[in-house]
């Protein structure tokens, strides 16, 4: 590590994030035959997310089968839908197994980034340790990181334990516990019916109802793990299947809602028929029932959720809390609520000032990253690349995800950087950006597509969805399906990208004292 920090050429790439987009990213880069690489991160140890999510119920809300690595598929989940600690469990072997460890660096904690237009180096500014340096960086922050606490007054007085849910206490019993959740989003729907049972009683505090779908959730027998490690294609053939019903869920229905309106209809009549089977009180479903379009806030699956309010320990709160007091929470009409425990089940900062990027990241001309999306608008070619940020590339960057799952997100981003970065090697450039015009024509294309989704078409005016930034878009969904986007990363054209070379070019800073460029698609990963 010391090494490390202190030798006098830049890296050839530094990864920020070891969650799975920084493993995936990884795993691109020594595919390509880029080896110079360190992948860093705050914490202490890998797993992103489900390093951080360690809550009670925590379970990936897409199949197991599309959630995991196209080129490193796992037959051994447990669950067609897998419980937390089994993908965390899943991101180790991959570091492990694809030789990831040693370029990792953990509690280096990014202040800030600055690209020198004459050296086209990245300084990367570290709390407490020497600066980085290195040629190109890949964001891999992620957009689940840095929990959102909600703006209520008297929040602070609280004198009971606060818990969000991504930073969940395992040692707080919750035994005899009065419990508050406030949130009514993915991580409630599912640590609401996990501690309904353990507590002494729950109040649910909505703002705004969830569609759900019915979880089609099983336990997957021992055979069929077994049948999936001696026939792969078996696996690949249930992958594809379960793609292609995770996408009309929510690309479909959503991205394609002008075009396929009666698709999204169904699954509102669908949630509904799921509700009705599951609350009998026509008062509690009337209650618990969206106003606004499906799509429009990101639907959930679950078959606990909804059950659970007809507990007699479990309260749905609808009245807009007023303020939290030092005993509990006082709502506007005037009912006031003593609790012991505060669980903050209110999501994540997402496309937003101080969170992506989550440091202050400066270009060759001062221009700062976060400022410049702020009052320009998220805007990225290809959902990776901004011309005034040379060498950087994102991993979820403005209109980067869509598919079946976050995988095919990384595994796209992530080729394309390794494309443009071996692109360079082979040019024996030291600077790469993506040019404005087709920067441009990228974010034209979005916007013009994007008139077909939900956002536009339908009804999203009640649903205080995080999918809608301060400007009224909505860059976290990129409005294509799953195969498209891997297309495009796959063939987009190299020279829509401009390459540069600083003088004077050391063999380091090109690359190829260490690793002879191979061909720039790298799509076969090898471990």
């Amino acid at each position: 590590m010391g090494e490390d920090e202190n030798r006098r050429t830049p890296h050839d790439v530094v990864v920020i994030g070891a969650g799975f987009s920084g493993i995936g990213a990884g795993i691109r880069l020594r595919n390509a035959g880029i080896d110079d690489f360190v992948i860093i991160d705050s914490a202490g140890d890998l797993g992103g997310t489900w390093r951080d999510n360690r809550y009670p119920g925590v379970a990936v809300d897409v199949t197991s089968l599309n959630y995991c690595f196209s080129w490193e598929q796992n037959p051994r989940w447990s669950r067609l839908f897998a419980p937390g600690e089994e993908l965390l469990a899943y991101a180790h072997r991959c570091a492990d197994k694809y030789r990831l460890r040693p370029h990792m660096r953990f509690d280096h904690h990014v202040e800030r980034m600055r690209f020198d237009g004459q050296s086209h180096e990245w300084t990367i500014d570290l709390t407490g340790r020497p600066p980085l340096r290195a040629r190109f960086v890949i964001l891999a922050t992620g957009g689940l990181v840095q929990p959102k606490s909600p703006d209520i007054a008297g929040i602070d007085t609280f004198m009971g334990k606060v818990m969000h849910t991504a930073r969940w206490d395992h040692d707080h019993d919750l035994a005899g516990q009065r419990v508050a959740v406030i949130g009514t989003g993915a991580s409630a729907v599912q640590v609401v019916p996990s501690i309904a049972d353990e507590v002494e009683h729950l109040s649910v505090f909505q703002r705004t109802p969830i569609w759900i779908v019915p979880k089609p959730d099983a336990r997957i027998p021992a055979s069929v793990q077994r049948a999936f490690e001696s026939m792969p294609i078996a696996q690949k053939t249930l992958r594809a299947i379960t793609a292609v019903l995770t996408q009309a869920v929510f690309l479909g229905s959503i991205l394609y809602y002008r075009q396929l309106p009666g698709l999204a209809r169904a699954f509102e009549r669908i949630c509904r028929a799921h509700l009705a089977r599951q609350v009998a009180d026509p008062t509690l479903r009337d209650a618990l029932t969206p106003t606004y379009s499906f799509g429009c806030k990101r639907p959930s699956f679950s078959n606990d959720y909804w059950r659970a309010f007809n507990r007699s320990n479990v309260d749905l709160v609808t009245a807009p809390i007023e303020t939290i007091t030092p005993t509990g929470i006082r709502t506007v009409d005037g009912t006031e609520r003593d609790i012991d425990l505060l669980v903050l089940a209110t999501g994540f900062k997402v496309f937003e000032l101080g969170n992506l990027p989550p440091f202050d990241v400066y270009g060759p001309d001062g221009t700062e990253l976060g400022l410049f999306w702020d009052e320009h608008r998220y805007q990225a070619y290809e959902g990776t690349s901004v011309p005034q940020f040379p060498n950087l590339f994102h991993v979820i960057g403005p209109y980067a995800m869509t598919g079946s799952s976050y995988f095919s997100m990384i595994e796209a981003m992530t080729l394309h950087a390794a494309r443009c970065i071996t692109e360079a090697r082979r040019r024996g450039a030291t600077y790469v950006a993506v040019r404005q015009e087709p920067h441009d024509a990228y974010f034209a294309e979005v916007q013009r597509r994007l008139r077909n989704s939900v956002f536009v078409n339908g009804d999203c005016t009640r649903s205080n969805s995080y999918y809608f930034d301060r400007h009224g878009d909505t860059p976290l969904l990129r409005p294509s399906t799953g195969w498209g986007l891997w297309w495009r990363h796959r063939r987009f054209d190299l020279d829509n990208y401009e390459y540069r070379t600083a003088e004077p070019v050391s063999a380091s800073a090109t690359g190829s004292a260490h690793a002879t460029a191979r061909s720039p698609h790298g799509d076969d990963v090898h471990a």
